[in-house]
């Protein structure tokens, strides 16, 4: 038990570290001061780096995935997906550093498209799956293939969210969201049936 509350501080530690300073911040060094261990004890818990960043980044779907399951998301069909779209928003908005570690950060064991999707191995794609699912055996938006206009959502949202982060949007964060959901109802008008 006590090595599991360890590795729980260090990555604790890891993520204050990321959020404040950015993914270079992280070290096992940095790490191990904010923790007061020797850097090579968090060896015990994490191999290396990548690894401790990936766990940080697997805590960070384990908390999107979290939200989304909490949430009862009601309304029509694109309603909710604009719902859960603004989860990912608030999300990004909220952790832009663990944001960026997620999804854009090249790392090791991450999600492959279509592989793990087909697969049903992300709870935080899935969601949005189902309601395209539903909607589509509904009649609302024409039948096709639910995995890849998901993944199609996606890239539109980060590709928005990208841009925002990286300054290329000059927006205060109510405009950018006023682009990001007026980017996915017109979207959502091109898929339907």
């Amino acid at each position: 038990m006590v090595a599991a509350s360890t590795a729980r501080k260090i990555a604790t530690a890891a993520r204050r570290l990321l959020e404040k300073e950015g993914a270079e911040a992280v070290s096992m060094r940095r790490v191990a001061e904010a923790v007061g261990v020797t850097a090579m004890a968090i060896y015990r818990h994490y191999p290396d780096r990548a690894a401790l960043l990936n766990a940080v980044a697997d805590e960070g779907f384990e908390e999107l995935a979290t939200i989304l399951a909490n949430k009862r998301f009601s309304g029509g069909f694109e309603e909710r997906l604009a719902k859960m779209a603004d989860v990912y928003l608030d999300h990004a908005l909220n952790h832009p550093a663990l944001y960026d570690l997620m999804f854009l950060a090249k790392r090791e064991g991450a999600r492959r498209y279509p592989r793990d999707f087909k697969a049903g191995r992300s709870p935080t794609f899935n969601p949005t799956v189902q309601v395209l699912e539903e909607g589509m055996d509904g009649g609302h938006f024409a039948k096709d293939d639910a995995l890849a206009i998901t993944f199609e959502m996606s890239a539109l949202s980060h590709g928005l969210i990208l841009l925002y982060l990286g300054g290329r949007i000059d927006a205060t964060p109510a405009r950018f969201r006023t682009l990001y959901r007026n980017s996915f109802r017109r979207y959502f008008r091109g898929i339907r049936s």
